[in-house]
């Protein structure tokens, strides 16, 4: 049996899949959840200590015979969240997260200084946004100076899991292009926006890799403490959506991927760099050869998790009664800004549940509305792709929204595009694995990705959804108002 394993670092778990390439099927897998410190201005961190366990329960709820198949490993995490470290290894301070929005005054510092949000973009190919990691740095300095001296290592949480395999400071072009400090055109570190922060910080940035290229070898260290093969490769690795991109097989261009989890996410594939920063699309790098345009919403499955909470719901009975609404929800709408929100680039936006009369406030409505609302958000996205000349053929879709039947019809009729669900669930963790494959083959000679993807990522047709064009219509009118409504509500958050 050969296998190669991936790790996935999101913002509620970590997860483990053993997948063997030669029967193309995942034999294992495990899981620990994730804690979050959330606090009331916009905090959202974790602790290194928690990823460090989060390793030691998944591997060790793995068989002892199945680590020992291991041939290489690629770790996926969440996008741009600041792991601070000593010159010891040892951390600084608490890792500020993808969704933490307590950085809106170091963005607009940064941002003033560069020249404003144009000069932002053309150094970048993205805005200075409070879910990236540059304004999360010079938060540190500016909140916690001692700290901020004492600063050796900058990583990303994929590149604290790589650090903790092999003990290599590396980071590739795909995470590197979600830091807001990263030339994603030219692929290199912008030293106009690194300078702005401090004038030390290009010399603490860790070394570029090629996504191709291995972060390094499992250690001895490493091998003993989660009983895996010592000296196999560890690949690049990336941030959750680079590698849910491996994972769904959007490698190549033709069709988009559509995340449904925490937050929401939809990206494509491009030869070429681009992007539309002003309606949220960011330039980010592909963790394979390309480029990777990008649009996130901080608040996806928020908005569905508050509301079954509110009505004492569990998954199931939320399907349940929102398939006993109409298309639109009798022009009820949910307006997700639970968590603030990034697209719109609304940090201090806030939630709400309107268009409610006395004729349509009832349980179905409002528990449609809160699944309508995600894809809603994202349709923005579409719009934005096709600007640039995207002409997507269908959508991939992961997270847990793919797992929801009146949910992936719901995303199909509002983007009008057929939707399509990978064979395999945690698309991040084996976009991970596929991707150590293709580290593991190109060390023999030159790997095909698309090729590669085209062999291990296999679709499940029973979910498939076909857009329906009486709810397509219906869509495109709701779309409308809600997009009315958040363009009258913005500036009571800005």
């Amino acid at each position: 049996m050969k296998t190669v394993a991936g790790i996935d670092l999101g913002t509620q778990s970590m997860k483990v899949v053993i997948y063997d390439y030669e029967k193309k099927e995942i034999i294992e897998k495990a899981s620990c959840p994730m804690d979050l410190i959330s606090e009331s201005d916009g905090t959202r961190e974790q602790k290194t200590e928690w990823f460090d366990k989060g390793l030691e329960v998944c591997f060790g709820k793995l068989s002892a015979a199945n680590k020992a198949t291991i041939e290489a490993i690629g770790v996926s995490g969440q996008q741009h969240g600041f792991v601070p470290l000593d010159k010891d290894g040892k951390a600084l301070y608490n890792i500020k997260l993808w969704c933490d929005t307590a950085t809106v005054e170091e963005c607009k510092i940064i941002t003033e200084a560069a020249g404003g949000d144009k000069a932002v973009v053309d150094a970048l190919g993205n805005l200075m946004l409070p879910g990236f990691t540059a304004p999360k740095i010079l938060w540190l300095k500016r909140h916690k100076p001692e700290a901020f001296a004492a600063l050796k290592y900058i990583m990303l949480p994929h590149d604290y899991l790589n650090w903790k395999l092999t003990g290599e400071y590396v980071m590739e072009y795909g995470d590197s292009s979600g830091t807001a400090l990263f030339d994603s055109k030219n692929r290199c570190w912008s030293k106009k926006i690194c300078d702005i922060i401090d004038d030390k910080l290009l010399g603490l940035l860790p070394k570029l890799i090629d996504p191709a290229a291995p972060a390094g070898k499992v250690s001895a260290q490493a091998a003993a403490a989660y009983g895996i093969p010592a000296g196999i490769l560890v690949s690049a690795g990336g941030g959750d959506n680079m590698m849910g991109a491996v994972g769904t097989g959007t490698v190549a261009d033709g069709f988009l991927t559509m995340s449904m989890g925490t937050s929401g996410t939809l990206y494509g594939y491009s030869n070429k760099p681009i992007s539309d920063p002003e309606n949220g699309l960011s330039g980010f790098c592909a963790s394979t050869d390309g480029w990777l345009p990008l649009l996130c919403t901080m608040n996806c499955t928020v908005a569905t998790e508050f509301v079954r909470g509110l009505f004492q719901m569990d998954v199931k009975e939320l399907d349940a009664e929102a398939s006993k609404a109409p298309c639109g929800s009798e022009g009820v709408l949910v307006i997700p800004f639970f968590n603030g929100e990034r697209s719109p680039n609304l940090p201090n936006g806030r939630a709400s549940i309107t268009g409610l009369t006395a004729a349509n406030t009832n349980r179905a409505n409002i528990a449609r509305a809160s699944l309508e609302s995600a894809v809603f958000a994202m349709r923005g996205g579409l719009d934005a792709f096709r600007k640039l000349g995207f002409q997507p053929k269908e959508i991939r879709l992961i997270g847990g929204g793919s797992k929801s039947p009146v949910w992936r019809q719901i995303a199909a009729d509002i983007m009008n595009l057929p939707i399509r669900v990978p064979a395999l669930d945690e698309a991040a963790a084996l976009g991970g694995a596929v991707q150590a494959l293709w580290c593991l083959k190109n060390q023999n000679g030159k790997c095909d990705i698309a090729q590669l993807c085209a062999e291990h990522i296999k679709l499940d047709e029973s979910k498939n959804a076909n857009p329906i064009a009486e709810n397509v219509a219906a869509y495109n009118k709701a779309y409308a108002e809600y997009s009315k409504m958040v363009e009258t509500l913005s500036p009571l958050y800005k």
